[in-house]
């Protein structure tokens, strides 16, 4: 006698409307979001890529001026102009280029890191998170932020940097769908070329 075949287990979405995250979620592999207030401003960012079109991207370019260090241009984009005010946006570079200068500080913590994860065959870091990695879960969390409290209301959202392989920041611009009927072939891509 021969047992019943096993379910197969639950595949991820294949259609781009229906978020991984939530099928993370949904499965377990992600954990849910519990303070209500996170869980609605992650909605407002949802609800703003689905409710608005897509107009236009700008990208602030690295600054190699000072070497090879992760640090973003401050120069402001034509672009924004209308959408948002110079220092704000300054604000949010300068405060992106100080968490990318800690991140890639070398003291006695990476000195640590680098000798125990020599002597553990690296396997210490299955164990323990970097203090880059941590950096950098702080920066995901300051631009989660400023989407939800700057960006998002204005139309606008950026993109984290690692999510761009560290070459550039995103910002996308949204149009309300209403006011777009006049603009659909406007959807273009621009960048900010000052070096």
């Amino acid at each position: 006698m021969l047992a019943p075949p096993l379910p197969s287990p639950p595949r991820p979405p294949s259609h781009p409307c229906v978020p991984l995250k939530r099928f993370q979620r949904s499965q377990g592999l992600v954990p849910a979001v519990t303070d209500g207030n996170m869980a609605t401003e992650f909605h407002n960012l949802q609800e703003l890529r689905h409710s608005a079109s897509l107009a236009n991207k700008v990208f602030i370019q690295r600054d190699y001026s000072e070497g090879t260090t992760c640090k973003f241009q401050t120069k402001f984009p034509s672009e924004l102009e209308s959408r948002i005010e110079r220092t704000l946006f300054e604000d949010t570079v300068k405060t992106l280029n100080t968490y990318y200068a800690e991140a890639e500080k070398i003291g006695g913590q990476s000195y640590l890191e680098g000798c125990l994860a020599c002597a553990t065959a690296y396997l210490i870091f299955l164990c323990m998170e970097t203090r880059y990695e941590k950096v950098l879960k702080k920066i995901a969390k300051y631009i989660q932020e400023q989407n939800e409290k700057i960006y998002a209301p204005r139309g606008l959202l950026i993109t984290d940097p690692i999510e761009r392989g560290m070459r550039v920041i995103e910002i996308s611009i949204y149009e309300d769908r209403g006011s777009s009927g006049s603009s659909s072939g406007s959807s273009s891509v621009s960048g900010s070329t000052a070096r």
